[in-house]
């Protein structure tokens, strides 16, 4: 198709008639792609409230098993660390270990759910226009959703455990913001995977079982061996729920360092995601 039909596309969601013209790595125009997403945010909000109510998230015992679930799993993991371990772990661990399982269950699942999002969307998508970003956006913020009924109870064990409070809790808001980035980022980049290879939400559960080992949440980070930190690293939970426990369980802001490892981590994989996402998004419909 001639370059000169460019200028007859302003939106690709609104008309009846679609114009696509080749481009590099099947990107849409970005500045109205986003624009229409920010327009349809409603769309994600109510998929991910009729998710919710699917699950009797809006009931109370909803609620209650999303908490006990890990809270009876870190009962779990802790009767095991702390018969282990030739030390025996405090009050103090059992919030680190706790408030790593919250956000690791977030994380897990936003990726659970965000990975079905496009295959399970499909009469959406071969019926309707929008923004297929919506799906796996929606799926984040259901797991969102989910993680936040575990805050009042982690609050308990925190003040139980006599850990402190004060200004440093303050960085739990630019962490917090990092666990999203990166959860709407691996969301994204399973979504894209589910429909090109249907096994992978077969292959998640195992994934995501060595992952949480890998993670530093039956230990803390500076449990790991010296030798071994630089390589650590590369597992991108390591930094982001190591800062996590600096501010929770420590009491201080986390390591600046860290941090910026953290932050890299969550930018790198949303970009990935997001442009792995968008770029593929127009076979999608031919895939399902």
């Amino acid at each position: 198709m001639s370059r000169s039909t460019r200028d007859d596309v302003t939106d690709d969601f609104l008309g009846e008639r679609h114009v696509y013209e080749p481009h590099r790595v099947g990107l849409p125009n970005l500045r109205v792609y986003v624009r229409e997403l920010w327009r349809r945010r409603q769309f994600a909000y109510e998929l991910s409230s009729s998710s919710l109510r699917s699950d009797h998230f809006d009931t109370a015992f909803g609620q209650l098993w999303l908490v006990l679930n890990p809270l009876l799993l870190g009962l779990v993991y802790y009767v095991l660390v702390d018969i282990l371990s030739p030390t025996a772990k405090g009050a103090d661990f059992f919030a680190h270990l706790l408030a790593g399982l919250f956000a690791f269950y977030f994380i897990s699942g936003s990726i659970q759910t965000g990975s079905k999002s496009v295959v399970g969307g499909g009469k959406l998508i071969l019926n309707t226009a929008f923004p297929r970003v919506l799906l796996p956006l929606s799926s984040t913020l259901t797991a969102f959703m989910r993680f936040l009924p575990t805050f009042a109870v982690y609050i308990v064990v925190h003040i139980v455990a006599g850990l402190p409070f004060g200004w440093h809790l303050l960085w739990l808001g630019p962490i917090l913001a990092v666990l999203i980035l990166f959860a709407l980022g691996a969301s994204m980049l399973f979504a894209t995977l589910q429909v090109y290879f249907r096994d992978t939400s077969s292959f998640l559960p195992y994934f995501l079982r060595i992952w949480l080992y890998l993670s530093p949440i039956l230990y803390y980070p500076e449990d790991v061996p010296e030798r071994l930190q630089p390589v650590v690293h590369i597992n991108p939970l390591f930094s982001i729920l190591g800062n996590l426990s600096e501010v929770l369980v420590e009491g201080r802001a986390p390591d600046l360092g860290t941090f910026g490892i953290s932050v890299a981590w969550a930018v790198t994989t949303f970009a990935l995601g997001f442009l792995f996402f968008v770029s593929r998004e127009r076979e999608f419909a031919v895939r399902l």
